[in-house]
């Protein structure tokens, strides 16, 4: 039951970790003031993702605890907390996780929305994503190539928060769309193929850097052979949908919609289709993050 638990908290941190940093990052770059649309789901929405990191951090620590003391009556003493905090990365990383989410959710609070609120949002999202690395393999790995491996971790986490963060941006501005919105929608879906194209590429390198770790060139052959192997077959096999989706929604929908705007047309099926492809992709996400928590409780191959 608590591994159950340790999984179910561990999705929820990066459900709420990719928010934090992408969806700020995604309205800096997206929007000015003088052109942004109705941006008033995206305060709550970020509150909520602080909310969920920050209380599944200190859950996640209680049940990780539990794991290593054996029981949850043992989790909760001071001493067993304390020396998880103090004796172990995977502790400290979830304070400072804790710790980051609730200084979001008291600027998220405190600052009206706009670019200071989002430029301090986005930089303690990016606390928290590359806390991750230190709760999962990344920083398990030891010898001259462990500095190599915990930084491709991190910056695997953080494109992955990019990625999906602004998914789930897009998602959000598709859903609460008001009809002047379209054109500036229209720009921020543009605009986005950019950051996007650069997020897939660093996970592509940075997902290899990890593999030669974990699992090594000659196990790739026998890769299906324990249940590790055969989540990452299944992570890959969400990854490339999600690439399918996201190449569909730069080189078909986007342009489909541009053409209709461009020459007054009603846009309605062409933001309908859109939103229909991100909600199907941001399932996709979703689900490949759950792959990854149970991934991140499972031994390697590299360590059998």
């Amino acid at each position: 039951m608590l591994e159950v638990a340790v999984i179910a908290l561990r999705w929820l941190q990066y459900g709420g970790g990719v928010v934090l940093l992408g969806a700020p990052l995604f309205l800096l770059y997206s929007f000015k003031d003088a052109d942004a649309p109705n941006l008033e789901w995206s305060r709550p929405t970020l509150r909520l993702a602080a909310i969920i990191v920050a209380l599944g951090s200190l859950a996640a620590l209680v049940a990780q605890t539990a794991v290593m003391a054996g029981s949850l009556g043992e989790a909760v003493k001071p001493a067993s907390l304390s020396f998880m905090v103090t004796g172990t990365a995977l502790g400290m990383a979830m304070v400072v996780r804790a710790a980051a989410a609730l200084l979001g959710l008291v600027a998220l609070i405190a600052l009206k929305p706009g670019r200071a609120l989002w430029s301090v949002t986005a930089a303690l999202g990016l606390m928290v994503a590359a806390s991750f690395a230190w709760t999962g393999h990344g920083a398990a790995t030891e010898g001259p190539g462990g500095p190599l491996h915990l930084v491709a971790n991190i910056i695997h986490a953080v494109a992955a928060a990019l990625w999906l963060g602004a998914l789930a941006a897009l998602t959000a501005l598709l859903l609460r769309r008001a009809g002047p919105d379209d054109l500036a929608i229209h720009r921020a879906l543009h605009g986005f193929a950019g950051l996007g194209t650069l997020a897939v590429l660093l996970l592509v390198l940075t997902g290899l850097v990890n593999s030669w770790f974990l699992i090594g060139p000659e196990r790739v052959a026998s890769i299906a052979g324990n249940l590790y192997g055969q989540l990452l077959v299944a992570k890959l096999v969400l990854f490339g949908l999600m690439l399918a989706l996201a190449a569909s929604n730069r080189f078909r929908l986007t342009p489909t919609l541009g053409s209709a705007l461009e020459t007054g047309q009603p846009s309605v099926a062409a933001m309908s289709a859109l939103r229909r492809s991100l909600l199907i992709e941001t399932g996709l996400g979703l689900a490949l993050i759950g792959v990854v928590a149970v991934m991140g409780t499972l031994p390697p191959p590299a360590s059998l």
